[in-house]
């Protein structure tokens, strides 16, 4: 089998990455871009390596859930930016998970930034740049029919699994998982998965042996607040996660 991803018809380009047809119907190719973008891209950049760091972190994240029985997209890596995959339906559902108080919560509730949260937060946003990614409660998603009960309780099932495996994880090379958002999409056989990206681009990050509220940021959040050092600090979480991870599998 020749993959050339670069050659095959576009699927879908979104802020950061582009998805392509391959030779195999049951699989993809997902290039990740050196896009930085923020505020529903209403600000841009580019930073040059921060895609294929972002592949990387993102292989390791996706093999490590898998080592925990956490079933992904995700099939292998094909060179500094590509990514071969699963095609999957996405759930039309931004699910995020947190542990820590931080940005838009903090905006919406009268919590102070850094509050840890126990349990951890679930929130389900409707994906729409239109509507601004709107905030869905348990009524929104019936009147809009988006999943079924039993799908809802398997994403919740899904993300707080997530967030056990990333969470010791991180911890484990220094890390504070303050929140996250993943995407979920149905395989053709229906099994529900993790898809899209796990990332600084995803993911707040903060390093636990720093108390400066700016110096411990490793994750976007540099870039929304103008920080600087966004690639560095890409790289830093690439360096601790693949000091405990296998390298990443090859595909083909």
């Amino acid at each position: 089998m020749t993959l050339i991803p670069a050659t095959g018809r576009l699927l879908y380009e979104g802020k950061a990455k582009r998805v392509y047809a391959t030779d195999q119907d049951d699989l993809v190719a997902v290039e990740y871009k050196d896009d930085a973008t923020a505020f529903n891209a209403l600000k841009k950049a580019q930073l040059l390596g921060k895609g294929a760091l972002n592949c990387r972190i993102s292989a390791l994240l996706f093999e490590h859930l898998e080592r925990l029985g956490v079933p992904t997209h995700y099939l292998g890596l094909q060179g500094d930016h590509w990514m071969l995959v699963r095609p999957v339906r996405v759930v039309p559902v931004e699910v995020v998970v947190r542990n820590v108080a931080a940005g838009s919560l903090c905006r919406q509730m009268p919590i102070a930034a850094g509050t840890p949260l126990d349990p951890p937060l679930l929130d389900l946003y409707y994906k729409d740049d239109a509507l601004g990614d709107p905030l869905l409660s348990e009524a929104r998603l019936e009147r809009l029919q988006l999943v079924t009960p039993d799908q809802l309780e398997a994403i919740r099932d899904l993300a707080f699994r997530v967030n056990g495996g990333l969470r010791a994880l991180f911890a484990q090379v220094g890390l504070d998982l303050v929140d996250f958002k993943i995407e979920l999409g149905f395989t053709s056989t229906g099994e529900l998965v993790v898809a899209d990206e796990i990332s600084p681009d995803t993911c707040r990050l903060w390093n636990r042996s720093v108390s400066d509220v700016e110096a411990r940021i490793l994750d976007k959040d540099r870039f929304r607040q103008d920080l600087g050092g966004v690639v560095e600090a890409y790289g830093e979480v690439l360096k601790r996660v693949q000091g405990v991870c296998p390298e990443p599998r090859v595909y083909g």
